[in-house]
């Protein structure tokens, strides 16, 4: 089955400013930063990946201004470059009404000859990178009254699949995180939910994943086909969005791989 018709921008983020982490190439977070500009949006973006970040950010600001463009390189391990990152976008817009959380690492190691040092780097990209950024957003939307953050989730926190402990504890982390933090944050007004993607096809994935592990999962999914990422960038801009106005809290599936 064929992918769905690009869907056009209706300016749902219209003058919003958002960050978003793990932005630069073909991923989520690249799909998320061009649905969020389509969408009328102001977007800082950042990745770890320096080379990569100049290129995205240089194609955005040619095809959407460099007043609707920024960038920024950040480690979400690393304290002071979340806190750099996110005074930027304080700097650059005058304020951040959206934050999404993207930055994720993965990888396949069996529990029982995985080391510490692959559990670790896997648990504080992932789950740890997210609490970082969450943190400082809220501590800017607080002040503002209002904001949205959007965590990268994955069907994964709720099935099991060998190999990937440690990526199912980090996201499984996550979706606990934005549940917690949801309550906590709803008395400033600020809504925090999370995208749950399964398969998102993209150039990194291919050279990550096994051919036949791809199969299989395609199979697995209810339209028989991996999802695009700009169709998870749908989901993430409608919880960016007021038309989500309602909803803290959940975690929201791109798959119809629950279990």
């Amino acid at each position: 089955m064929t992918p769905p018709p690009y869907v056009p921008g209706h300016g749902l983020l219209k003058d919003r400013a958002v960050v978003i982490t793990a932005a630069a190439g073909a991923g989520i977070g690249g799909a998320a930063a061009r649905r969020c500009l389509e969408e009328g949006a102001r977007v800082l973006i950042s990745d770890a990946h320096e080379r990569r970040l100049a290129a995205s950010a240089q194609e955005l600001e040619k095809e959407f201004g460099a007043d609707r463009v920024a960038s920024l390189a950040c480690d979400v391990t690393d304290e002071e470059q979340v806190q750099a990152l996110y005074a930027l976008g304080v700097e650059r817009f005058g304020r951040i009404d959206v934050a999404v959380n993207n930055a994720g690492l993965g990888g396949t190691a069996d529990l029982v000859d995985m080391t510490d040092d692959q559990w670790g780097r896997v648990l504080d990209i992932t789950l740890n990178g997210t609490m970082r950024c969450t943190r400082a957003a809220l501590r800017i939307m607080r002040d503002q009254g209002a904001g949205v953050i959007v965590n990268n989730a994955s069907v994964i926190g709720w099935r099991a699949q060998k190999g990937q402990s440690h990526y199912a504890a980090a996201k499984a982390g996550v979706m606990a995180l934005t549940r917690c933090s949801a309550l906590e944050a709803a008395e400033f007004g600020v809504r925090i939910n999370a995208v749950s993607p399964s398969l998102a096809m993209h150039p990194h994935l291919v050279k990550v994943t096994s051919e036949d592990l791809l199969d299989e999962l395609t199979r697995r999914e209810a339209f028989g086909r991996y999802a695009e990422p700009w169709e998870v960038a749908n989901v993430i801009v409608f919880l960016a969005s007021d038309y989500s106005s309602y909803m803290t809290g959940e975690v929201v599936s791109v798959s119809s791989q629950h279990a």
